[in-house]
């Protein structure tokens, strides 16, 4: 892969070189209140529930991502993994690099790895679902807030919401001429470049175009200087949004979105036996900027979407919403798995032992993802509220899959797989808001989901092991196509209590689903089918703002049940990717919000999750570590008990990449020097022990991760303008956070402690 230099696109530069260049007024700067009295916060309006609400008034377990912490942490050049443990419950990991993350909202989510996964935390981007999980890596920038909403969402946002919603809405266009720049530059010669331009166009019309390039240089150095790609871990990640909003009168309006994104950079870096045997320690000679692999390393994907929101107000206190949504994404990684170079049978090899050697990648040659929706809802201000709609969805994408001999010089390819899958779906649904009296107010929702997929593979080879199955030879092994089809009602009702101004308490029981999911079949497994998943939750707590406004708190306590849950079996001596169901999971934790002025210029926040979740199934057994040998023998220290067929069970096990513990917390000081403001703020996350897979063992059990930043800035010329200085990962903790564990010890580690500087003016 060729050497990252950090150079901006022509237009991300001038974008940011207008806003370095103009003063005016303008929104807050990061890490500034607005809207709010100085000591007091401003209040958090949100759209968890389709409508705009006091956060304090929703019925269920949500927190936000202000858009000056967004700042804050998107302005070190980090991709939206970022976000994970900045609120309370959240997960956010990835085996792809900058590419599909996989969330995970109290303890729930999926580790698969394939590329027509599903997941049961949906992405929603400005209003449209982003199904796919490639899509859901799309940059963070130019956003008016994130939401995170826990719990089923399986009635307003409907399918593939059982775990919650992760909403992400970008600042709109408004009616004045106004917009900002920000420059980054970082350790690695990273350089971050956003900046945004509101334009009105005419008397009902206003355009905003955003935009975002991120680049670092190649940081980590291949010591195998045979090794086809020598440096790696840098990146050229670009996007852009143009918003149009078009409000010819009061009875219409309109917002056209048009968004994309160039990405070319490294794939996820493996590295072989990083962890020392009989622990989850690193071993003593790690250097987190050498690896030593032969196989070619590199990530690209283009995706392009659209979207179109229109609004009717109908009379008689009606609204319609017409949403619609198209999403195409093109994207490949390719990567040496096993982390090493050579095999114990094609000496020199290394790092430790190699038993063979594995590169792969996959590819999205084609996709396309259709969405709409309309809703109607009532407008008027009495004890009644209502909205109700319909939903269509449909997607259709290939996918490529290769591997390749890295013991032959030049990598040749020697195996191939082509599938393609067809997922439709259509959804009604309706919503009913009452105020049986001022204080005590109930909710109800439900909504009718019908979805089915159209698996097949489609071309398929493979010599790896120096035999060729032909595509017949794999249709006669067992099934290649699948056409799974489900329906499912789903419910929520909630309710709030007001036992005193601004103090609330709330109660919620709700279910949500996912739909059945395919695996094809491969060089080492057969085709796995998992049955849908069903989730039903029950949560209550109380929100409350406090002393004047000084403070706000929110807590509230779950448990939940998933019958049928879809689980990916990774891994075992085979390298096998087979889906299953088990009987069910549990999941019971709480969570705690809080937000507080300790003076006028000290502003601290605290966020807490404890999630603990359980699978059960007493049957279930699901291979483990193998170090791919002649007899197989574990390469890991396995915990569980092993069944007769040396397989572990895995009944009562936490699910895989669920911390019990989130802790998250800020704490920022202002003061007044000269003609502006210093501030400082420092934050951190913590997350306590996760499994990589769904056996427990010694070896691939994640340490717990606790990671610190610190900023210090100069904001001047009435907020205009913000030079700041800032650490990423200040105390350079370096862990474990995912495992390969059919080879050998292989794993992948997060980010290291960066620096960097950002200026920043508005106009």
């Amino acid at each position: 892969m060729r050497h990252h230099r950090p150079a901006l696109r022509p237009l991300a530069a001038a974008l940011a070189l207008i806003g370095l260049a103009q003063a005016a007024h303008a929104q807050a700067p990061a890490g500034t209140e607005t809207g709010a009295e100085p000591g007091k916060l401003q209040t958090i309006t949100v759209t968890a529930e389709r409508r705009s609400e006091n956060i304090l008034d929703v019925p269920s377990s949500i927190s936000t991502i202000s858009p000056e912490m967004l700042d804050v942490l998107a302005t070190s050049g980090q991709d939206i993994r970022v976000l994970s443990g900045r609120v309370p419950s959240l997960n956010i990991e990835s085996s792809y690099g900058r590419a599909f993350p996989r969330f995970y909202i109290r303890g729930y989510g999926n580790t698969d790895f394939r590329l027509n996964a599903s997941q049961p935390v949906s992405l929603v981007y400005d209003d449209v679902v982003q199904e796919n999980p490639i899509l859901k890596g799309f940059p963070v920038f130019d956003l008016d807030r994130v939401e995170v909403l826990r719990g089923p969402q399986g009635t307003l946002f409907g399918r593939n919401t059982p775990g919650g919603v992760v909403k992400f809405d970008s600042a709109r266009p408004s009616r004045k001429f106004e917009g900002y720049g920000s420059l980054t530059l970082g350790t690695f010669s990273t350089v971050n470049a956003e900046g945004a331009i509101n334009v009105p166009t005419s008397e009902g019309s206003a355009l905003r175009v955003s935009l975002l390039s991120q680049n670092r240089d190649d940081w980590v150095e291949n010591t195998n200087d045979a090794g086809p790609t020598q440096k790696m871990e840098g990146y050229s990640d670009n996007a852009v949004r143009l918003q149009w909003m078009v409000q010819p009168s009061r009875d219409f309006s309109a917002l056209f979105n048009l968004h994309g994104r160039d990405f070319d950079g490294s794939a996820r870096v493996f590295r072989a036996n990083i962890i020392k045997p009989g622990t989850n320690d690193l071993v003593d000679d790690f250097d987190i900027k050498k690896v030593s692999t032969d196989g070619i390393n590199r990530s690209e994907l283009q995706n392009y979407g659209a979207s179109a929101r229109l609004r009717w107000d109908m009379g008689q206190g009606l609204t319609l919403h017409s949403i619609t949504g198209w999403e195409q994404v093109h994207a490949l990684s390719r990567g040496d798995i096993d982390g090493g170079y050579g095999a114990v049978f094609a000496p020199p090899s290394g790092p430790g032992t190699i038993p063979f050697s594995s590169e792969t990648a996959d590819g999205m040659p084609e996709h396309r993802q259709l969405s709409q929706e309309f809703r109607i809802e009532s407008a008027s201000s009495g004890p009644l509220a209502w909205q109700a709609g319909l939903y269509l969805f449909s997607e259709d994408y290939k996918i490529e899959s290769f591997s390749y001999d890295s013991l032959t010089t030049g990598n040749p390819e020697n195996g191939y797989e082509r599938v393609r899958q067809k997922n439709t779906a259509y959804a009604v649904f309706g919503n009913l808001n009452y105020a049986v009296t001022p204080q005590f107010k109930l909710r109800g929702g439900l909504r009718y989901t019908r979805d089915k997929k159209d698996f097949a593979v489609e071309d398929y080879y493979s010599n790896v092991f120096g035999t060729v199955p032909t595509f017949a030879e794999l249709q006669a092994a067992g099934p290649t196509t699948a056409a799974p089809s489900d329906s499912k009602l789903n419910w929520d009702l909630s309710g709030t209590y007001a036992v005193a101004k601004d103090v609330n308490l709330f109660a919620r029981a709700a279910t949500g689903y996912r739909g059945s999911s395919v695996q094809g079949a491969g060089a080492f497994n057969n085709q796995s089918i998992a049955g849908p998943e069903n989730n039903t939750s029950f949560e209550a707590g109380v929100k409350a703002e406090l002393f004047d406004r000084r403070a706000r708190l929110s807590f509230g306590v779950f448990s939940y049940t998933v019958k049928d849950l879809q689980l990916t079996a990774v891994g075992g001596a085979s390298n096998s990717n087979v889906l299953l169901n088990a009987d069910k999971a549990t999941g019971r934790g709480f969570e705690l919000d809080l937000q507080a002025y300790l003076t006028e210029q000290l502003l601290a926040t605290l966020g807490v999750g404890y999630n603990d979740t359980r699978i059960k199934d007493k049957a279930l057994a699901v291979s483990v570590c193998g170090n791919g040998m002649n007899p197989p023998a574990n390469n890991c220290t396995v915990t569980d008990p092993l069944n007769a067929d040396g397989k572990a069970l895995i009944d009562g096990n936490p699910l895989p990449q669920a911390p019990k513990t989130t802790v998250n917390f800020t704490l920022k000081y202002m003061q007044p020097v000269g003609s502006g403001d210093f501030y400082v703020l420092t934050d951190w996350t913590y997350r306590s022990k996760v499994n990589f897979f769904l056996y427990e063992s010694k070896e691939f059990t994640g340490k717990s991760l606790t990671e610190g930043g610190l900023r210090a800035g100069y904001i001047w010329g009435d907020g205009k303008y913000e030079l700041a200085a800032f650490g990423r990962n200040i105390t350079n903790q370096v862990r474990v956070v995912g495992g390969i564990d059919f080879n050998n010890l292989t794993g992948f580690v997060n980010e290291p402690r960066t620096w960097g500087v950002n200026f920043r003016a508005m106009f």
